[in-house]
């Protein structure tokens, strides 16, 4: 076994929540120092293993391999490779600034920044694990964290946002966890690698690999998630805190898409391919409805939430377009999004702090107040509509290039045209929103309100920096990827 960074970075946040619920004297400064200290320390370490990752080699890198559970042949088995690696720094850096933006949370802080860590650790367990079992369990850790930062610290019908939240998760977990058990009982292993490199399906039958295929489909889709298992998403967003906001849309609809490509595509690529044109047609939907019902929404974080559901069919697409350009682009997209989506939650908090309104009819003006929000805004806002020289831009031409291109799905070009069609209505809700709530005769209730603080400036500025250097730059996240889509393209003997 390597040196354990992966370990070190998974349960640091653990750690930091240890600490925090064990500390003498609960000041709310020194919790939030704490929560700080921990969360940037995994950040920087996943930093360093982005420096160390060798781009030249396909599979895990930093394996830690041990026998956990013999009677059932459980490993505590972790690794990254490129498509993983792109999401642990996702999460760090995320997690890190969802305790800055939490800074003037002071109503029961201890409980508050210790559910934060602990759902920050189960998520990175997630996208570490390599055992079946294991990616299970930190798949189920984040439910109850999730639940208590929303019914206890969100707003409005918090506690029935976070029950369905729950309900839904639960039920998709359920789908997962049979999909799980029957794969088990027919390969005799949880090792995702090794599932990869088995060639299950012919010894499975077709129908068996595909009831399978679509048990852990839906588990995972519900979590992306995809029309019609989206209904949950907007009440959560709506209701939750504006940290567990940048989470849930910045990190953990991620674990959806991510899983697909490492469960669903990398172990059954001819029940994928079987399956495609179905799975896309699905995508198109997913971001047809989701960018439609967005135009009809009043309250800001609804509008980013029905955005999400829009940009998400866009990682569905990708996917099961089944080619190198379009599944690298998926990774991006939700690489992108996650940092896109965090920014625009965390300005949408700032508003709502600065003005105590989140409806659009009732904000405007407000460019002359807050000149260093509308600036950031606005370049979130063209970021998510796919402005060249933007993240967005870069992930979705690779998803609309890589799918246009793809053969495996026939007729995929017309459901690629459908798809860009997308990014006009997004533009379109995008840049009506700017408008409403910045521009036009300035309110006299607004007079006085407050720009971004140094603190709120740093973190708005640290995700818009990283907007454009993935915007300028795209291959310092491309060639990692690419890295951790070969051995899934090879299996599809693509």
């Amino acid at each position: 076994m390597s040196f354990p960074y992966l370990s070190i970075i998974i349960f640091l946040p653990l750690m930091g929540a240890i600490a925090i619920a064990l500390l003498p004297r609960a000041e709310p400064r020194r919790i939030k120092l704490i929560a700080a200290f921990f969360t940037l320390l995994a950040f920087v370490l996943s930093a360093a293993l982005f420096l160390m990752f060798d781009r030249s080699v396909e599979g895990p890198q930093f394996v830690e391999k041990a026998l956990w559970i013999p009677q059932i042949n459980v490993h505590y088995f972790l690794g990254v490779d490129g498509l993983s690696l792109p999401m642990l720094i996702l999460t760090t850096m995320l997690g890190f600034l969802a305790v800055l933006v939490s800074w003037k949370v002071d109503l029961r802080a201890r409980e508050y920044f210790a559910w934060l860590l602990v759902l920050e650790m189960g998520i990175l367990g997630v996208f570490c694990s390599l055992d079946l079992i294991l990616f299970f369990l930190f798949w189920e850790v984040e439910i109850l964290p999730m639940y208590l930062l929303i019914s206890i610290w969100g707003t409005g019908r918090k506690e029935y946002s976070a029950m369905k939240f729950v309900i839904y998760t639960i039920l998709g977990s359920a789908l997962m966890l049979a999909g799980i058990l029957l794969l088990y009982s027919h390969a005799g292993t949880f090792n995702m690698v090794a599932l990869a490199q088995m060639g299950l399906e012919p010894a499975l039958g077709s129908l068996l690999a595909t009831a399978i295929f679509f048990l852990l489909f839906f588990g995972y889709a519900v979590k992306l998630p995809i029309f019609p298992l989206h209904t949950w998403l907007p009440d959560a967003h709506t209701d939750a805190p504006t940290a567990v906001s940048m989470i849930l849309a910045g990190i953990l609809i991620k674990m959806g898409g991510y899983a697909m490509i490492r469960v669903c595509v990398s172990i059954f690529p001819e029940t994928s391919q079987s399956y495609a044109p179905l799975l896309v047609a699905l995508a198109v939907v997913s971001v047809l409805y989701g960018a439609a019902v967005t135009l009809r929404q009043t309250d800001l974080k609804r509008l980013i939430a029905y955005s999400s559901i829009s940009h998400m069919g866009y990682v569905l697409l990708g996917i099961f377009a089944l080619s190198q350009v379009s599944m690298t682009g998926a990774t991006l997209q939700m690489f992108s999004h996650g940092i896109i989506t965090g920014l625009l939650f965390a300005l949408v908090g700032l508003v709502y702090d600065k003005t105590h309104v989140r409806s659009i009819p009732g904000l405007g003006g407000l460019a002359r107040q807050m000149p260093i929000i509308v600036v950031v805004f606005s370049v979130a806002g063209l970021a998510a509509l796919g402005l060249p020289g933007t993240s967005g831009f870069a992930a979705e031409f690779l998803v609309f290039l890589g799918s246009f291109r793809s053969t495996v799905v026939s007729g995929i070009q017309i459901y690629t045209i459908l798809g860009v069609l997308g990014i006009v209505i997004t533009a379109g809700y995008i840049l009506w929103m700017l408008q409403r709530i910045f521009y036009g005769p300035p309110k006299a209730q607004y007079e006085g309100v407050l720009d971004a603080d140094r603190l709120e400036r740093f973190t708005i500025f640290s995700l818009a920096a990283v907007i454009m250097l993935i915007g300028i730059y795209p291959r310092i996240l491309t060639d990692v990827i690419n890295m951790g889509i070969l051995p899934v393209l090879r299996g599809l003997g693509l």
